[in-house]
């Protein structure tokens, strides 16, 4: 078995390179289940469980599961996906703004914005949130302005001064100063 990648026991010395503590893991599953199989006795099984987990070497591994079947499987690789932590503030902050008012609008914008930056570089998770973020904070924005204007065009409306076009009266007298 090549307990590593590419690094079966009779080429050139890579058998010789130490295993980790994941290699042996990798191996001791696959002796178990070899053994849940029925391809391997309990004194057997045993035996090179002991072996397995005393080697140093990816050769020591080799020796240890080279005769079952499928012995050459590709190591399993870790890959842990994190989610960016800023996508996660920028949703919060962008969700926050219904019981915060306004306050929390800018960072859910920056946030949004820094966060999906740092997503296209790193391959990191989490764009979906960074995206609804930015898209509350804009959201809210647009909403304030409206609101200004509304309330603008409200007070223009509701001033008390009452304008009038008449186009045929004569332009008004200038009154006292």
């Amino acid at each position: 078995m090549a307990v590593g990648p590419g690094y079966p026991a009779a080429s050139a010395g890579r058998g010789q390179m130490r295993a980790a503590d994941a290699d042996r893991d990798r191996a001791v599953s696959f002796l178990t289940t070899a053994y849940t199989e029925g391809r391997l006795g309990k004194d057997e099984y045993d035996a090179r469980l002991e072996t397995a987990l005393s080697a140093r070497t990816y050769a020591d591994l080799d020796q240890v599961v080279t005769d079952l079947p499928g012995a050459r499987i590709p190591p399993a690789r870790q890959v842990v996906a994190t989610t960016n932590g800023l996508a996660v503030a920028s949703l919060a902050c962008g969700l926050a703004q219904f019981v915060f008012g306004p306050l929390p609008t800018i960072p859910a914008i920056v946030l949004g914005h820094v966060a999906r930056h740092q997503i296209k570089r790193s391959g990191e998770h989490g764009a979906g949130m960074a995206l609804a973020g930015l898209l509350l904070g804009w959201a809210a924005v647009v909403f304030g302005i409206l609101m200004i204007a509304g309330l603008a065009v409200f007070a223009v409306a509701h001033t008390g001064h009452a304008f009038t076009v008449n186009p045929g009266a004569p332009p008004a007298a200038p009154g006292p100063p």
